[in-house]
């Protein structure tokens, strides 16, 4: 199981790496989950609420869990918010494990979008 984690952080370091290389700084999981909810959302305005902050990575964790049928989107309210349903219970996991979750989560999000190589673990493969 530790090549598991290994892989995994890999995969995170790089995915730092490459948002380092976008906007110049090292962004924490609280601020890759605000990212995520904006482009969910869909609406960059110039300043958001500190409850729409909180609603946006709402929104962003929703979006993420759907990736693996733990919830889906429900529909959007007249002032263009997702609203999600929960589909099946998140696992009973421990704080490190949640976190490896999310961040599991959050890499095939980015991967999906397309952004980067963060799959890439540097290993070479023969064709």
């Amino acid at each position: 199981m530790q090549h598991a984690k290994d892989d995994l952080q890999t995969r995170w370091w790089n995915l730092e790496a490459a948002l380092v290389e976008r906007w110049g700084k090292k962004p924490d999981l609280e601020a890759i989950l605000f990212l995520i909810g904006i482009q969910e959302f869909g609406d960059i305005r110039p300043k958001f609420s500190k409850e729409q902050k909180q609603d946006l990575m709402h929104v962003a964790i929703c979006s993420l869990f759907a990736q693996s049928g733990y919830y889906e989107l429900d529909g959007v309210d007249e002032d263009g918010w997702p609203h999600f349903k929960q589909l099946k219970a998140l696992p009973v996991m421990t704080m490190p494990e949640q976190e490896n979750f999310m961040k599991d989560h959050i890499l095939l999000y980015f991967d999906r979008m397309g952004f980067g190589n963060i799959g890439d673990t540097g290993q070479k493969t023969s064709s």
